[in-house]
Parts: C-alpha cells; sequence; structure tokens
C-alpha cells in the first residue's frame, strides 16, 4: 500500500510540475531542484542529480534567460515554436523524477501520457494566445501575456511542491479548458468552411 501512495503522490506531484512547463519550461525544474536539495521531494535515483548545486546554478541562469526573452517582442513567438515539443519533453521527465516505488515500464508510460500531454495542452493553449495577441495588438499585450505565463509557471510550481493536489486540480482544468476552446475553434473554422 505504501508504494501505491508513494507512486501516487509523485503523479500528483509530476503533473502540477509539468503543467508549469506549459507556461514556462524551466522554473519547474528549479523549483524542483531546490526541493530536491532540501530534501522536501525524493527523486527516483536516475534523477538525483535535478537536486545537486550545479543543477541549481544550471536551472536558475536559464531561467532567467527563459525569462527575459519571453519579453522580446519578436522573440517570444520563435520561442513557442521549439517550447511545444520541449514542453512536452520536460514534463515527462519532470512526471517520471518524482515517480518512485513504481515499475520503470509504468513510470514511463504514465510520465509520456500524462505528463506530456498536460505541458503540450497547456503549452499550445499559451502559444495560441500569444499568436492571437501579436496579430490583434501587433504583440503590445505579449507583455502581459509573458507575465501572466511567469506567474502561472511560478505559482503552478510552488503548488505541485507543497500542495500537490491542488496543483493537480488545477492542471486539469486548464487543460480541459484549453482543449475545449480549441475543440471549440476547429469547430466554428469548420462550419465556416462548409458554408
Amino acid at each position: 500500500m505504501e508504494t501505491f501512495w508513494s507512486g501516487f503522490s509523485g503523479f500528483v506531484i509530476g503533473i502540477g510540475l509539468a503543467a508549469a512547463c506549459g507556461f514556462r519550461i524551466i522554473i519547474p525544474f528549479l523549483g524542483l531542484s531546490v526541493a530536491a536539495a532540501n530534501g522536501w521531494i525524493d527523486l527516483v535515483p536516475q534523477f538525483q542529480w535535478i537536486g545537486t548545486d550545479a543543477a541549481f546554478w544550471a536551472f536558475a541562469t536559464a531561467a532567467v534567460l527563459e525569462i527575459g526573452a519571453y519579453y522580446v517582442p519578436w522573440m517570444d513567438n520563435l520561442l513557442d515554436a521549439a517550447a511545444t515539443p520541449l514542453a512536452v519533453a520536460a514534463g515527462v521527465i519532470l512526471t517520471a523524477s518524482v515517480m518512485t516505488g513504481i515499475s520503470p515500464f509504468m513510470k514511463w508510460t504514465i510520465a509520456l501520457i500524462a505528463g506530456g500531454s498536460i505541458a503540450g495542452a497547456i503549452q499550445t493553449g499559451t502559444a495560441l494566445l500569444r499568436g492571437a495577441s501579436t496579430v490583434s495588438t501587433g504583440g503590445t499585450a505579449n507583455f502581459f501575456i509573458a507575465t501572466a505565463e511567469l506567474f502561472g509557471s511560478v505559482i503552478t510550481t510552488i503548488l505541485a511542491l507543497v500542495i500537490p493536489i491542488i496543483a493537480f486540480i488545477v492542471a486539469l482544468i486548464i487543460a480541459a479548458v484549453i482543449l475545449i476552446k480549441i475543440m471549440r475553434k476547429r469547430k466554428t473554422a469548420n462550419n465556416q468552411n462548409e458554408t
């Protein structure tokens, strides 16, 4: 029973961190690095390196660069093109890194399906929002979107590490809302094409 709860709590934490990757890729790694270094989170053996000082400084440097790059008007849209597959990969890695006590096959299957999907759905939604903002405002509103994404990533990361069940529920709600909006948009576009 302890193995089940260990795996389940890792799954819930991992999904919260994967959701945070949908907003910013590096912030959740930085948060997990701090949590692991302080013994607040157990990592699976092959991901112990995330809790090292070297990893912390690498994540901190990368986070500053990632945050700054999203405030450069033309670079934010370029980053979104690369960020979607990277967010999926990051969501998979973060989910797998905290799922202790279960078989590697189950861990990686769950991480691929759940962690990657949540991160990808949220990243797709933020990329579409930024694209619409660029078209409708000439990019002037992108500053506010970048700020909201930063706060979303930080808050979701903290929730995933401190109150994981809340982060898990928030992640599912955000992903569901984004998927519903995308499906409605496609349905509207298909209806317009038919007429």
